[in-house]
């Protein structure tokens, strides 16, 4: 592996430099980048390289575009506009298909979460998975995903299912609205969403859950891999009467027994 001395050095060569105007660039002397390209000489004719430091390294990054992970050894790309970053889709990755070639829906229950961040794109994961045909939802790619967790509390419960399509642009993300979030940073999340694609690339995610510990946070775009706008939903949970109805249901049953007693006094 190159040490960081040797990644300055081939910095320079690419840029087709020599120290001098190198350390000018940087706002350094030419003794410093000396010190850390070739070592200074010590008495007994070695010689001891010099640790570049923050503020150095900085300079360079920023003088020359540099892509840090280039310095620190995690990338082979110097340059930040040599760093691949992939785009995201217009389409999913694989779909379910029925018999008559009609899209099915694809049903990610909460267990098979994990399995689904790692197999999201292999064919024969997905067909593992349930799938099933839905008239109403025709139009576009769509995916059923069970709710899990309290985040989302007041508008979903753990247990829901959420029926998201595909969102083809990230452009075209809605402000307020609720997604389906698989990415590589925060794996698959339920949270509604704030577009900030044309300001620096991310997206806001929010969760509707207030009372509990469950602070808003931000995504790159380059983390998404896929992004479902929930369109409907499915509960197992059924909404108790409101006390409003029941009052209103006590008051008929009085003024029913109050007629009963009328016509038998009559």
């Amino acid at each position: 592996m190159m040490g960081i001395d040797e990644k300055i050095a081939a910095i320079i060569t690419r840029f087709q430099l020599n120290h001098f105007s190198f350390s000018k660039r940087i706002g350094v002397t030419s003794t410093t980048v000396d010190s850390i390209v070739n070592g200074r000489l010590q008495k007994d004719g070695s010689r001891k390289k010099t640790k570049p430091g923050y503020d150095v390294l900085l300079a360079i990054i920023e003088a020359f575009d540099i892509n840090p992970d280039y310095l620190f050894g995690k990338s082979a790309a110097m340059l930040k506009a040599e760093v691949n970053h992939p785009t995201y889709s217009g389409i999913p990755k694989v779909v379910a298909v029925n018999n008559t070639g009609d899209e099915n829906v694809v049903f990610v229950p909460a267990q098979a979460r994990a399995g689904y961040l790692n197999g999201y794109g292999d064919p024969e994961y997905i067909e593992t998975l349930p799938s099933f045909h839905m008239p109403q939802l025709a139009q576009g790619s769509y995916r059923c995903f069970e709710v899990k967790g309290h985040s989302m509390l007041n508008t979903f419960v753990d247990g829901d299912l959420v029926f998201g399509t595909y969102v083809e642009d990230l452009n075209d993300v809605k402000d307020g609205y609720v997604y389906v979030v698989v990415s590589k940073s925060e794996g698959l999340v339920l949270k509604r969403v704030i577009n900030r694609i044309n300001v620096d690339r991310t997206l806001l995610l929010k969760s509707d859950n207030t009372d509990g510990n469950y602070p808003s946070y931000s995504i790159n775009a380059e983390d998404i891999e896929e992004l479902w706008l929930v369109q409907m939903y499915a509960s197992k949970e059924i909404p108790t009467s409101s006390d409003i109805s029941d009052r209103v249901h006590n008051l008929e049953q009085k003024i029913v027994a109050l007629e009963a007693s009328l016509q038998n006094k009559k």
